[in-house]
């Protein structure tokens, strides 16, 4: 058996010269992960345009999420999931439910979930050895996921997965797919559809209801199962795939001082949450030693669901 000292596997040795040194998503990161110069099906990363075998299916998925992803359709959600009466598992179970699952969202990754998982865990090891707690968010941040699992009532893809968006408020043009926001029951109601809407400005993202998906489920077990992970850990959990605000700048007028500090790990994560989506494989049970301590850390044996 592998000791759980094990020196992370990732090893990627691509550097796109086209990106210039200073940009937040140049391709070398600050240590031994350098990003591949394109995604699985060789293009650029996160080109929702470009011609694919998934480009068709992928633009679906966000029609579908755009047109359902309305304010009382999540406090629906929010309310029936919360209050974790699924099961009762280990974080490490978990990951090994997301075999059975591809993000149908994703246009630069159709490999399972636990490999993405890994890949994200270990390119952030590389870089930040000392940050065991951000090892551990990389391995748990998209576990979410198992709410397509008929155990937790097989929710489509546009209920789980993608980018995720506040509802409440206006949609801002900078998500993916913006123009089918436009079917959306809320995109006419004048309760939800300023800039503000129901918040006010400087409220914390806290407050701010977030369209329904793995990120806030994740957010919400972590939570409530008493973790000891420190809040910019939970930070990223609940707002990984809020590409709108991190990569876009949208939404920030919502944003509180406790938020802006967060964002700086949110920065850093996302680095390796998309670009180290690669085919390079992970041996599981080579590094699973090591995260089943980090688990242990940072979780109880069991978690509720």
């Amino acid at each position: 058996m592998a000791s759980a000292t094990e020196q992370p596997q990732q090893e990627i040795h691509a550097e796109n010269k086209n990106i210039p040194s200073d940009d937040p998503s140049r391709s070398k990161l600050d240590g031994g992960f350098t990003m591949p110069e394109t995604n699985t099906f060789g293009q650029t990363f996160r080109d929702y345009n470009a011609e694919s075998e998934r480009r068709k299916s992928v633009e679906e998925f966000y029609r579908n999420q755009h047109i359902n992803q309305t304010f009382d359709y999540v406090k629906k959600m929010r309310e029936q999931y919360g209050k974790l009466n699924r099961t009762e598992m280990s974080i490490w179970e978990c990951c090994e439910l997301l075999n059975e699952f591809v993000d149908e969202s994703d246009p630069d990754l159709d490999e399972p979930q636990i490999e993405h998982l890994l890949q994200t865990a270990e390119a952030i090891r590389k870089d930040h050895p000392n940050e065991d707690w951000l090892h551990l968010t990389g391995l748990i941040h998209d576990l979410g996921k198992v709410l397509l699992h008929p155990s937790f009532g097989a929710l489509p893809q546009w209920a789980v997965v993608g980018d995720t968006f506040p509802v409440g408020c206006a949609f801002d043009d900078s998500n993916v797919h913006y123009k089918y926001f436009k079917d959306n029951p809320d995109y006419n109601n004048s309760m939800y559809n300023t800039k503000n809407g129901v918040y006010s400005p400087g409220c914390g993202l806290n407050n701010v209801v977030m369209s329904w998906g793995h990120d806030d489920y994740m957010y919400l077990v972590a939570k409530e199962n008493m973790t000891t992970l420190p809040s910019a850990a939970l930070f990223i959990i609940r707002y990984h795939s809020f590409y709108p605000l991190h990569r876009s700048g949208a939404y920030t007028h919502l944003m509180n001082e406790e938020d802006v500090e967060n964002m700086k790990w949110l920065h850093i994560f996302n680095k390796y949450d998309l670009y180290s989506k690669s085919k390079v494989r992970i041996d599981v049970e080579k590094v699973k030693p090591y995260y089943l301590s980090l688990i242990k850390k940072y979780f109880p044996a069991k978690l509720k669901w």
